[in-house]
């Protein structure tokens, strides 16, 4: 077993119990409680979440990816320059991601809101108005077919239509 193993297994089957864990990965109950109490205390293990298909939540809200660029005089630096920019917008209540990406833009946001006025406020209001932010492009989540490795299938029809005779 390697702790490459127990945290892949955590990051995809997190429900999983130490003792089912330990079963799999033929460790110790308590080998696998020690080693994802560490990760959890040194913030490898962040957190554990359910992947949820939209369709059954009860409470619409919109998505928005919003690719974002920084000005020229923007660099990478040490506890700087990108780093502290996008920080200060993965603060923002509105966004649940924040990535730095390679391509014709820096940052690529994940934003929710209630409507897509409000997110188009939080971007005129907020996120242009940074010091840093050059421009931003923003593109509204339509549909998603899969999220965190789970594919989202509609169901299959099996019902066979009639025939006349």
């Amino acid at each position: 077993m390697s702790s490459a193993s127990l945290l892949q297994l955590l990051a995809t089957q997190a429900r999983l119990s130490d003792g089912e864990l330990a079963e799999r990965l033929d460790m110790t109950e308590e080998a696998v409680r020690a080693q994802r109490e560490q990760w959890e205390k040194e913030g490898v293990i962040l957190g554990y979440q359910a992947v949820v298909n939209e369709e059954y939540e009860h409470d619409s809200k919109v998505a928005a990816f919003i690719e974002v660029k920084m000005t020229v005089k923007m660099t990478p630096e040490r506890d700087g320059g990108f780093d502290r920019l996008a920080m200060r917008i993965s603060r923002f209540d509105e966004v649940s991601s924040c990535y730095l990406a390679s391509g014709g833009f820096d940052l690529l946001v994940l934003v929710e809101g209630k409507s897509m006025r409000e997110i188009a406020r939080f971007v005129a209001e907020k996120l242009s108005t940074l010091e840093g932010v050059l421009s931003t492009s923003t593109h509204f989540h339509l549909k998603t077919y899969k999220k965190n490795g789970c594919v989202f299938e509609a169901p299959v029809q099996t019902e066979r239509l009639a025939v006349a005779p």
